[in-house]
């Protein structure tokens, strides 16, 4: 089941609301009155616009993924559970890794908040993931468009904001235990949570543990190094009380996915296997190892006129790749991140809301292996912002605000054998941001939606210094020190209309980027016979839309279609380089979804107990069929063979999801969903593999994606 682009009420949404006078989160049930879900919707807070913002009010897209939605989701890592959204798509390397990409653009130029700060690892990589375990993760809030007013330099196409689980009501105490068993890679994962809350001592456990196997398909077979195992824990302790709140938040994070190298036998044209047992769940060279801690202090305090929230954090990531020996790792980068972020929101008044604050971080990483990509470095930055709401009568609604940056980074000079492999520099860069917008409520069915934007991005570490072989992406990478900082103007224009039997909705946006950094291949073969990719920058354009509609011609039955497209071409270039590079293919998705039962309670007439209540075993049963059709993409960069074209494809799904329950009383959550249903084999166009080796047999090049896969998902909720 997934979720629709939620300016609108869409099919099986539940409502997030910020409470008041606590700021945490409270989830609604799901409900199939529109109308019902249409009053909801004009109460919805969400938070990465300007600060705690009613959806109604707010003037850039922003889609919600409700924890009903993950829990009933078949996905493989958190990024992957939410990429069927309009405008989202995922850059993946295999099944384990995912990076979020939001309307053609990623890396560091998408924030993802957890736990309320943002997720430092080594995003820049292609390979490197969001280290982020999805079952710690009560709802996802998606903004599309630049938001570097609220999050400085490196939120330029987004945010991805991974909400934890609200705390609970006073005397609650929950407990949850889910599994899940996917078919085609032999996944098995379970989760245990338990929260509570005890005269205003909350606290939330979580521990949770994946492992599978190597993933197939109708080409390849099994696919070696594609396996992976994951462990992760959590622990929030903290107050709730009438002056606030305090949380103290710790978590760590493990994974070990080993490398797909995709290359093949010259003769017979199979990949060649890394490891006797192909479907063994243990690690098989290469392979990384992973660890991300994290400890965050959260503090909102409530004040006569507004309210002070101040996060601090600190987190340490670090990755190991291992290629000769399961002992000594080659590449090993240690990161040290420290953030912070205060900020002040008035509470409302003639009409107005004001808010201002001041956040950034510092970094601090090193090269502790043997191999070196990326310079010893580091990087402090701040940033200073205010915001302002008005709203003018019960229609229109502005919103705008100005934000500076600062960012100093400072490379360290290394010689490895007698060569000079990275010099000693540093940069600084300033940026001034800001945005306006408006929203026009024309009437209780139909809205408009305005925002003019400007974002800001510095190049990251390994887009100025790079020099050396990149292993997981299968190539040897260069930066360039004369890179310049990114600049862009976005406009965003939305309608929705929602109605009993229709809802729908339309966004366009285009997006002028000054100094575009992107990577592409060289000619020469740098070392060990990789090819060699560099970073340039150019201008760039991007324009697009999502389109979604919704037909509901009974509460029971909803037939939903999302179209999303992305336009992104370099300025003033020749043909072979006219497209920006890694642009995701258009793509309609659909989904046909019956309720069969919904809060069930049937009642049954006899002559001798004339109201006696039958309850169901099952209660809201839904049965749905899905259809991903992924067009062409023809718009590539062309120049030294740095893309190749992607064919169109379509994948066939088909899920049904129920409540289990005894005697009235609902004890489970039972899931089942088969994706790619015809084991179609294809190749996403962001798919890093599909630069792999070619396969002389059949002259097909790279490695194919998972093929047909069914999942099974139960879910125990415990109230004690």
């Amino acid at each position: 089941m997934r979720t629709r682009y939620i300016i609108l009420p869409m099919l099986c949404v539940c409502m997030t609301m910020a409470a008041q006078n606590n700021h945490t989160h409270i989830h609604a049930e799901d409900s199939t009155d529109i109308f019902f879900r249409h009053l909801q919707l004009n109460e919805v807070i969400v938070t990465g616009v300007t600060g705690d913002t009613k959806l109604k009010h707010s003037t850039t897209p922003v889609n919600l993924v409700t924890s009903k939605v993950l829990r009933s989701t078949a996905s493989t890592n958190i990024i992957d559970a939410i990429s069927h959204q309009p405008g989202i798509s995922q850059l993946t390397t295999g099944s384990s890794i995912s990076k979020p990409i939001i309307r053609g653009l990623g890396y560091n130029r998408v924030v993802v908040l957890s736990d309320g700060v943002r997720q430092e690892g080594q995003q820049w990589g292609d390979e490197h993931g969001i280290e982020v375990d999805g079952s710690s993760v009560g709802s996802v809030e998606i903004l599309k468009g630049p938001a570097s007013l609220m999050y400085g330099s490196d939120a330029m196409a987004g945010v991805v904001i991974l909400h934890p689980n609200p705390t609970l009501a006073e005397g609650d105490i929950h407990a949850m235990f889910s599994t899940e068993y996917q078919t085609n890679n032999g996944l098995f994962g379970f989760n245990l949570s338990m929260a509570g809350n005890k005269k205003g001592f909350v606290w939330d456990g979580n521990y949770s543990q994946k492992m599978a196997h190597a993933y197939k398909n109708k080409f390849d077979g099994y696919v070696s190094g594609s396996q992976f195992g994951e462990r992760s824990g959590r622990l929030m302790l903290g107050l709730n009380k009438y002056w606030g709140y305090t949380h103290l938040t710790a978590s760590i994070y493990h994974l070990t996915p080993s490398i797909i190298e995709g290359e093949r036998d010259s003769v017979t044209g199979d990949l060649l296997c890394n490891t006797e047992n192909i479907k063994t769940y243990s690690k098989a060279l290469p392979f990384q190892h992973v660890n991300h801690y994290k400890a965050v202090w959260d503090n909102f305090i409530n004040l006569p006129k507004g309210y002070l929230k101040v996060i601090l954090a600190y987190q340490q990531n670090r990755r190991q790749e291992f290629e000769e020996s399961t002992d000594d790792y080659s590449l090993y980068f240690k990161l040290h991140t420290m953030t912070y972020d205060a900020r002040y929101v008035t509470q409302e008044f003639n009409g107005w809301k004001l808010s201002t604050g001041v956040g950034g971080m510092y970094q601090q990483s090193s090269n502790l292996g043997e191999e070196f990509l990326i310079p010893d470095y580091k990087l402090f930055d701040f940033g200073l912002y205010a915001t302002a709401i008005k709203n003018i009568g019960e229609r229109w609604t502005l919103n705008g605000g100005v934000r500076y940056d600062h960012r100093h980074m400072h490379g360290d000079e290394l010689m490895e054998d007698g060569q000079l492999r990275f010099t000693d520099f540093t940069r600084c860069f300033n940026g001034v941001t800001g945005s306006l917008g408006a929203v026009f409520n024309i009437n209780d069915h139909f809205n408009v939606r305005m925002n003019l934007a400007r974002g800001f991005r510095t190049p990251n570490m390994s887009e100025l210094a790079s020099n050396g072989v990149h292993e997981g992406s299968l190539r040897y990478e260069l930066g360039s020190q004369d890179l310049k900082a990114e600049y862009s103007l976005q406009a965003d224009l939305g309608m929705d209309f929602t109605s009993r039997y229709i809802s729908a909705q339309i966004a366009l946006f285009a997006n002028k980027i000054n100094n575009y950094i992107f990577m592409h291949r060289l000619s020469e073969i740098k070392e060990d016979g990789y090819l060699t990719y560099a970073y340039t920058q150019g201008d760039a354009r991007l324009l697009g839309f999502e389109l979604g509609i919704d037909f509901h011609p009974i509460h029971s039955l909803h037939f939903a279609n999302n179209f999303s497209y992305v336009n992104a071409q370099l300025l003033n270039q020749p043909a072979e380089s006219k497209y920006l590079p890694f642009t995701p293919a258009p793509r309609w998705t659909s989904e046909l979804k019956w309720e069969l039962l919904h809060h069930s309670h049937a009642t049954v007439a006899h002559h001798h107990e004339p109201n006696v209540k039958h309850k169901s075993l099952f209660n809201n049963l839904y049965i749905a069929a899905g259809l991903d059709c992924y067009l062409r993409q023809s718009h590539i960069y062309r120049q030294d063979e740095t893309e190749t074209e992607t064919p169109a494809y379509m994948l066939l799904s088909f899920s049904v999801g129920t409540d289990v329950q005894w005697k009235g009383k609902k004890f489970a959550e039972l899931y089942i969903t088969a994706d790619n249903v015809l084991n179609t084999a294809y190749q996403n166009h962001l798919s890093r593999l599909k630069y792999a080796d070619v396969n002389n047999v059949t002259g097909r090049r790279g490695v194919y994606n998972m093929g047909r896969n069914v999942t099974f998902k139960l879910v125990v909720p415990l109230s004690l």
